[in-house]
């Protein structure tokens, strides 16, 4: 298992136990009706490292996910986005956070319907104040670098599933993030199309950090190195 302190390391969880339904870090309510997540999780991820996360429903993919993402605190244990504990920290900073070094590639796009392409790219700009002229020259270089130069006008519904999954991608690009999470990102896609949007998400971790949580071993072929997990805890760290 990687644990090591360098100065590549984009995300660091060390001994990170959640449990769903806990009254707060280390806590459980009178009546538990409680379900423990994770138990006793460390996983290091550096730049330019693609990582999959491996394992059936309810093993734990998500909520690690959620933990790096900062949109949830764990029970117990720490962990840490570019140097910072984010259990340490409020919640708007965590946010702030969020939106600064992390992107999130979703399973079914979250595209907005009445907005194009381009537009979609740009809402994470929006809130980060960027100036209208350059969202715009932002998003079309974003959406040439994933090969979507001729769909920049186009709504979502005139897009196809590997079409919707670039634009999510180039979307989760906007601010430049140090990390790109992506939950189940081919599960919507044909074979040939998910191998497409793989190989993109494997060009993009040259220069950051990528987490690909799948079921999926095909899926799970682009990644560097994948932890395995099962019942949350990690059973495998490696090849």
């Amino acid at each position: 298992m990687v644990d090591d302190r360098d100065a590549s390391a984009i995300v660091r969880l060390e001994n990170v136990s959640h449990v769903y339904g806990s009254t707060g870090r280390g806590l459980r309510s009178r009546r538990d009706r409680s379900v423990t997540a994770l138990r006793d999780v460390s996983v290091t991820v550096r730049e330019g490292e693609v990582v999959g996360l491996r394992g059936p429903s309810g093993s734990g993919k998500s909520t690690i996910l959620h933990a790096i993402t900062g949109l949830l605190v764990p029970t117990e244990g720490s962990v840490e986005l570019c140097g910072t504990d984010l259990a340490a920290v409020s919640g708007g900073e965590r946010t702030r956070l969020r939106r600064r070094h992390v992107g999130i590639v979703f399973q079914r796009f979250h595209l907005l319907p009445s907005l194009s392409a381009r537009a979609n790219v740009a809402l994470p700009l929006v809130q980060e104040g960027v100036p209208r002229s350059h969202r715009r020259e932002r998003a079309t270089t974003l959406l040439e670098r994933v090969g979507l130069e001729d769909r920049v006008t186009h709504l979502p519904g005139e897009l196809s599933g590997g079409e919707r999954q670039r634009v999510a991608i180039a979307r989760a690009l906007s601010t430049d993030p140090d990390v790109l999470v992506a939950d189940e990102p081919t599960g919507e896609l044909d074979t040939e199309t998910g191998t497409d949007v793989l190989e993109l998400l494997t060009d993009i971790g040259r220069d950051r950090a990528v987490v690909v949580a799948s079921h999926d071993n095909s899926t799970l072929a682009v990644a560097d190195r994948v932890v395995t997990l099962r019942d949350g805890r990690v059973i495998e760290d490696g090849r």
